[in-house]
């Protein structure tokens, strides 16, 4: 698939020009006139680099960066008539990876566009290489990398949403996460849930997990709050 790059841009002279050089340099053009319409088109299909110019109409560019890489590690390379150092700290701040004052030359845009998405790429191929640890929480160990559950060495099949619950969950054992913390958590991977949804996925992972459901020793409801992963005792062997 060639790379695709969505182009913010209100000035539909300026977005005409990106696209016919970006399309010549053989990236897929998505073009967006306002802040409302990047947002909601890069949650639909994520792009591999957005363009963002920063005085939008409806959602300014700050905002839209702010939310997406609050979701997302999608790179973004700014375009702002706004030179001075506190805006580009900012927008640096907010997560952009690169950023380009008004007025640029397309050559030199064309060139920020190729470092960034090479930065990219060499981030992803390192992550791919290193793999995230393996949480352990007493005898339970969830392996991100393998997408597994193990308890006491024998794997449990668990159901994708279920998986970054007990992920999320095992990543700060003892914390207390309220239902509302947890929607947002699993948003994406079970995009039409409630938070009695949760409790079925807790209820389902106590059948699973827990030597006895009824009173649980891992997964442990917080009256009131919430849930949080407990370190459940050694299981007992009669002698």
């Amino acid at each position: 698939m060639p790379t695709e790059i969505m182009v913010a841009e209100d000035d539909p002279k300026l977005a005409e020009v990106l696209r016919r050089y970006l399309e010549r340099e053989g990236y897929q053009v998505v073009l967006v006139p306002d802040g409302r319409q990047a947002i909601d088109r890069a949650r639909q299909r994520p792009p591999d680099l957005i363009i963002l110019d920063l005085m939008l109409p409806r959602v300014d560019g700050w905002d839209v960066c702010r939310v997406l890489k609050r979701e997302s590690e999608v790179p973004i390379l700014m375009l702002t008539a706004r030179s001075t150092q506190d805006d580009i700290v900012l927008g640096l701040d907010l997560g952009a990876d690169d950023y380009v004052t008004k007025p640029f030359g397309p050559p030199e845009l064309m060139a920020r566009v190729r470092t960034v998405l090479r930065r990219r790429a060499a981030d992803v191929a390192s992550d791919v290489a290193s793999g995230p640890a393996p949480l352990r929480v007493g005898p339970l160990v969830i392996d991100p990398d393998r997408h597994e559950v193990a308890l006491d060495g024998r794997v449990v099949d668990c159901t994708p949403a279920e998986f970054r619950l007990l992920e999320v969950l095992a990543a700060t054992p003892g914390r207390v996460y309220s239902r509302t913390q947890l929607l947002d958590y699993l948003h994406g991977i079970a995009r039409f849930i409630t938070e009695r949804t949760i409790d079925g996925h807790v209820k389902n992972l106590r059948k699973k997990l827990e030597a006895d459901p009824r009173q649980p020793q891992l997964l442990i409801t917080v009256y009131g709050v919430g849930y949080k992963l407990g370190h459940p005792a050694p299981p007992h062997h009669a002698p």
